[in-house]
């Protein structure tokens, strides 16, 4: 499954994780097709590509991914040429699907989180294979939060732990995120084992993902949530403690996620299986002292370096050899990925 001619279909592609996966794909040589849920966010991804050389990208509009048949139409009918789309995304070998909330800025659960979650990995599935017999694979975006099952924890994770919940614990807001993740890859994989589609199915499990903004993103308001927390420490928030515990321990760098996400669309012997890719553990603590490591010029807006650590012990073990064993991953450590989100932030603000 080499990148020679092939054509991918990226849903959610502005999101962070897509960002960077869009850049890798590119790279590798692909073309790609990405989601957007506005012509406006179109255009604006298109400009922002040329403007780093990146031509072999187009983009559709999908508008509410909850929707029944939500990418019936783009699969049926060539897209709008002002898009500079392929004529027909019905001829696309691969499909890596992103779009999926995360957030904390919601009403209501089922409407705001879950239903985009679940209907949207659900329906894109059965858009596929009524509409696209010719995808091949199609990877899905999932989480550790399908993995890991607080707060009783084994010693060790690996990609045979499943995390359960029941619908009503997903009501709880709290809960509402994992259950998202947890009931979206049940939903993939039920499908796909009911239904037999012309495609098979990988998912990739990653937990809090930190790193640099995408190359072709200029705008620190697209920063995803989890380098929220680099960024505040930055600014001098959290500079006398008080930071929100750092769940769920466990990070990975953005730009080793999009490099597991092509490996996972290239390797046949891949097919059916999940892949946990987390890189360490962190905590507040950990990150602000990476901070001062990579940056002391921040020394004075984080928390001292004699504040307790808030990684909780004993803490639980994970196990990521299948990800570097079947993927041939290595995984950046918490310095590099930390370090390099701060020169990112930095060089975008002028700080």
């Amino acid at each position: 499954m080499g990148s020679l001619a092939k054509k991918v279909l990226l849903t959610g592609g502005t999101g962070f994780i897509a960002s960077h996966i869009l850049t890798e794909l590119l790279d590798a040589g692909y073309h790609v097709v990405v989601t957007v849920r506005t012509h406006d966010k179109g255009r604006q991804l298109l400009e922002s590509l040329s403007n780093t050389g990146d031509q072999a990208a187009s983009y559709v509009v999908v508008e509410d991914i909850a929707k029944d048949g939500a990418y019936d139409e783009i699969l049926q009918v060539p897209a709008n040429m002002e898009d500079q789309a392929i004529q027909s995304i019905s001829d696309f070998d691969l499909v890596v699907h992103t779009a999926s909330p995360y957030h904390f800025n919601y009403t209501d659960p089922k409407t705001d989180f879950l239903d985009p979650a679940i209907k949207g990995t659900a329906g894109l599935l059965a858009s596929i294979k009524a509409y696209a017999p010719t995808v091949k694979r199609v990877v899905v975006t999932s989480s550790s939060a399908t993995i890991v099952t607080p707060p009783n924890h084994p010693e060790v994770y690996d990609e045979t732990s499943y995390g359960s919940v029941t619908w009503e614990e997903a009501m709880v807001p709290e809960v509402t995120y994992r259950a998202s993740k947890i009931f979206a890859e049940r939903a993939a994989f039920e499908f796909v084992e009911k239904e037999k589609p012309n495609f098979d199915l990988v998912t990739i499990n990653p937990p809090l993902v930190f790193g640099p903004k995408p190359r072709h993103v200029t705008d620190l308001k697209a920063l995803n949530t989890s380098n929220h927390i680099i960024r505040d420490l930055m600014l001098g928030k959290w500079k006398d403690g008080g930071a929100p515990i750092a769940i769920p321990f466990t990070f990975v760098d953005v730009r080793d996620v999009a490099f597991a996400h092509r490996k996972a669309l290239e390797l046949p012997e891949v097919s059916g299986h999940r892949f946990f890719t987390v890189a360490g553990h962190f905590s507040n603590k950990q990150v602000a002292e990476a901070i001062r490591a990579t940056h002391p010029e921040f020394a004075h807006k984080l928390p001292p370096s004699d504040m307790p650590d808030d990684l909780p012990q004993p803490i639980f073990g994970f196990d990521n050899s299948k990800s570097r064993r079947m993927l041939g991953m290595t995984f950046r450590d918490l310095n590099t990925c930390v370090g390099d989100a701060v020169t990112s932030m930095m060089e975008q603000a002028h700080l």
